[in-house]
């Protein structure tokens, strides 16, 4: 009988057990004395990796076959699962030297299911020749809220079958790669203006909105044979009656609607437990064991020891009073375990020295360049701004805010200079200003003296609609009447904050690749071919489109230009 038909907890002890349905992470770029007792010991059988873990391609994959022969050494019957969130764009987490490819609203820009499924088996054979066998992506979460401060550009778009199909290509590309994937954030994370990271979001969505909406993607996804769904951590009454309730702690959520409505049979998955939507609500120990209780299979605790071992000993002590049941333990550490049979090897955990040759190849670097030239967005150019015309003498000003890792999330810092670097290398009159968006007083003199100097002014902005000082600052350059060209290097919604610029980009990220595409389309080099996969609402009257990006909206605007020059 195999291992997939067969009870693989049996035999197992209790400790055992424990150990499988936790999923863990640790500071640092070599296994530390915490990380290895929690595999030797405690018999953890899942390790997430962040960017913190990354320094470069080798130094990772030394780091992952140390971790998996720690646990060969204690005993593991099977390999450790190796996760992260690659996710691609601003979310890159294989360290130096593996290929950059763009996120997914890029990739929803260009609305190509071959392109999507190229880009994940490229990221997947690279995650796989470093030793990270499962993949926290893609995210399906549709995104049709703009003031959603965490989701945005990590979703594909707004309209649920275009995210649905594309998804689908993600998951796809992921297993011809042999890479476990994991659908987030069910039910639905896309319709919040809340970071979950933060705070308890509460959606009020109806089930009904919710199968026509956010359920859609995931309905598809599971259909394609995604291996996990992770769970979010927001609240939906609708589904529940309880306001103060996160779905990863709901039964009804997590077994009645997923598993019994969905039909999933995968893994369940939590997103990280030490969010503040679980510590400043429920707190660890019983986040833990009610979520365990609720359904999920895997529980992600990302960061700290001593909330690793308060959840051991939380399900340790759920289990002796009887509040959590052996077999629902046994249940979920089933699922990991079969999971890890069908997928995982000893021999390709410890020896895969052959598919290093992948990592950063040529070939991927080519496929990167080509996607980010596609998924480059012209919104508006009302009038003719693109491509670049200007003489030697004529001075340009690249104006951005400084930007640290943008949310819990994205922990690299990508240099938003660059692009003024890529400018110079095609113009050389350039001038090249950084402002601070929580001090832009203290910068405005220098900042207005520049833009009386320059001929043209190519302002960056990064979620300008949700900061009102980025906003005031586009506002105070658009009144100097010098030609203003607005990008937005981050979630596409900017152009809410100041909607009469007439000449706006989006790149979806500012991540090199992506600022240097942006740098030829500036200067005719390639044109803009991506199309924007959401909506701008609140846009001025007239303009009567359903996205900007889309050949009709480039009629339109073309219309709008030739009646103002008439009138």
């Amino acid at each position: 009988m195999s291992l997939l038909s067969e009870d693989p907890t049996v035999g197992m002890t209790v400790d055992e057990l424990i150990g499988q349905v936790l999923s863990v992470g640790f500071p640092g770029t070599t296994p530390t004395a915490e990380i290895l007792d929690l595999i030797q010991k405690h018999h953890v059988g899942s390790i997430m990796l962040f960017a913190r873990n990354a320094e470069d391609v080798h130094q990772l994959r030394n780091l992952t076959r140390s971790l998996q022969t720690s646990a060969r050494e204690a005993g593991h019957r099977f390999p450790l699962l190796i996760s992260n969130d690659q996710e691609n764009g601003m979310i890159q987490r294989l360290g130096r030297g593996s290929t950059i490819f763009p996120g997914n609203m890029a990739l929803g820009a260009i609305d190509s299911e071959q392109i999507v499924y190229d880009v994940a088996q490229a990221v997947g054979q690279e995650m796989k020749a470093l030793g990270i066998n499962m993949n926290f992506a893609p995210v399906i979460d549709v995104n049709n809220n703009p003031d959603n401060p965490i989701i945005g550009n990590r979703a594909f778009g707004e309209d649920p079958m275009q995210v649905a199909r594309l998804g689908v290509a993600t998951v796809k590309g992921f297993a011809s790669a042999g890479v476990i994937t994991c659908l987030k954030h069910f039910p639905g994370h896309g319709d919040t203006a809340v970071d979950s990271h933060y705070a308890l979001p509460t959606i009020l969505h109806s089930l009904e909105h919710l199968q026509r909406v956010e359920l859609v993607p995931f309905r598809y996804g599971i259909e394609a044979g995604a291996d996990a769904v992770m769970t979010a951590h927001i609240s939906f009454p609708a589904l529940t009656g309880d306001e103060s309730l996160p779905a990863t702690l709901s039964s009804h959520v997590l077994q009645h609607l997923l598993r019994e409505q969905l039909g999933f049979g995968g893994l369940v998955v939590t997103d990280c437990l030490e969010m503040d939507a679980i510590i400043d609500t429920v707190g660890i120990e019983a986040g833990t064991v009610d979520a365990l209780k609720a359904g999920s299979d895997l529980l992600l605790i990302s960061h700290t020891y001593s909330r690793q071992l308060q959840a051991v000993e939380a399900i340790r002590r759920a289990l002796q009073t009887g509040y959590l049941s052996e077999e629902r333990l046994r249940e979920a550490a089933g699922r990991v375990l079969r999971l890890k049979a069908r997928a995982l090897s000893w021999e390709e955990a410890l020896t895969n020295d052959q598919a290093m040759i992948c990592v950063g190849s040529d070939l991927h670097r080519e496929l990167s360049e080509k996607v980010y030239e596609l998924s480059t967005t012209l919104v508006k150019d009302t009038k003719g701004l693109i491509p670049l015309n200007l003489k030697p003498e004529q001075r340009i000003l690249v104006v951005y805010p400084r930007k640290e890792a943008w949310s819990q999330i994205s922990d690299r810092v990508y240099p938003i200079a660059l692009l003024g670097e890529y400018i110079r290398l095609r113009h050389a009159n350039v001038r090249i200003l950084c402002f601070d968006p929580t001090a832009i007083s203290s910068a405005y003199r220098e900042i207005q003296r520049a833009v009386h100097e320059a001929a043209l002014v190519i302002m960056v902005t990064v979620n300008a609609n949700l900061d009102p000082q980025q906003a005031m600052l586009m506002q105070e350059v658009l009144q100097s009447n010098k030609p203003v060209i607005g990008i937005a290097g981050m979630f596409p919604y900017d152009l809410l904050a100041f909607p009469r610029l007439s000449t706006y980009l989006t790149t979806y990220e500012y991540t090199p690749p992506a600022l240097e595409a942006l740098a030829r389309v500036l200067f005719g080099e390639i044109a803009p071919q991506g199309q924007l996969p959401v909506s701008l609402p609140d846009i001025p009257p007239g303009r009567k489109r359903f996205s900007f990006g889309l050949q009709s909206s480039r009629v339109q605007d073309k219309l709008e230009l030739q009646e103002k020059e008439a009138g």
